[in-house]
């Protein structure tokens, strides 16, 4: 690959990673902790694609011209680089999903054995307490306390069929999208019924309560959730917890 060609990707991938980094699309690949390291990283290959640039330039005009033969038999193919590049500028992938949690449940992953128990800070007060799925789930399945119990919690999460069953599930990344696992809460009561026909993937407010006693080995530690009440959401900015 010829060096024009090399600093001319350096640009378009800097400004790709400038892109996704400041419009959020960044949050379909890392985490959200990750946008300045993106920024840093976009920041420095455009200086260093444009110093490359403009020294060249120079270079080629001060300096003769000549014998450019033999170093245009790779360009065509190089520039097949550019693709990805545009790809990233153009099309924003969308978030993992329901294909991705039936794939780790058919591997027989279990979210809950990754997260060892640990104290629980007391719930807040309020009728309503909103929560991520990873905390719903770990608390169901490791207090000792039960703090879950009674109370009416808050989730947000998309749609999963299994088995028959409506779920309402979340995908949880360490790092980035690769590292991908779902949290999965099966959705009971007679709320529920209705969501039986929502279409996989579909977000949704969840209002509900635990039923005690289901976040089992048997279950995948997958609790169980009464639902109260049920809302079709947009998808978040960030659609992932961590």
């Amino acid at each position: 690959m010829r060096r024009e060609t090399q600093n001319v990707l350096l640009v378009l991938l800097g400004g790709a990673l400038l892109k996704i980094g400041l419009n959020g699309d960044y949050l379909r690949y890392v985490k959200a902790s990750h946008q300045p390291w993106l920024l840093g990283a976009a920041v420095v290959m455009l200086v260093l694609g444009g110093v490359a640039i403009v020294r060249d330039v120079i270079a080629v005009r001060d300096a003769a011209v000549a014998d450019h033969a033999g170093h245009h038999h790779d360009t065509r193919s190089a520039w097949l680089l550019v693709l990805p590049v545009l790809a990233v500028f153009l099309i924003a992938p969308p978030a993992l999903g329901s294909d991705s949690v039936k794939r780790d449940a058919a591997a027989g992953a279990v979210q809950g054995g990754q997260r060892p128990g640990s104290p629980f800070a007391p719930l807040p007060p309020g009728e309503v307490v909103p929560l991520t799925m990873t905390e719903f789930v770990t608390r169901a399945g490791w207090d000792a306390e039960n703090s879950l119990t009674g109370r009416t919690v808050k989730l947000t999460g998309f749609v999963v069929r299994e088995a028959g069953d409506t779920m309402l599930a979340r995908m949880v990344i360490g790092c980035c999208a690769a590292d991908a696992s779902p949290v999965r809460v099966r959705l009971v009561g007679e709320a529920a019924e209705p969501l039986g026909v929502a279409p996989e993937d579909t977000w949704l407010t969840v209002t509900g309560t635990v039923v005690p006693g289901t976040t089992t080995q048997e279950t995948g530690f997958r609790p169980d959730l009464t639902v109260h009440t049920a809302r079709e959401v947009r998808e978040p900015a960030d659609p992932y917890e961590s």
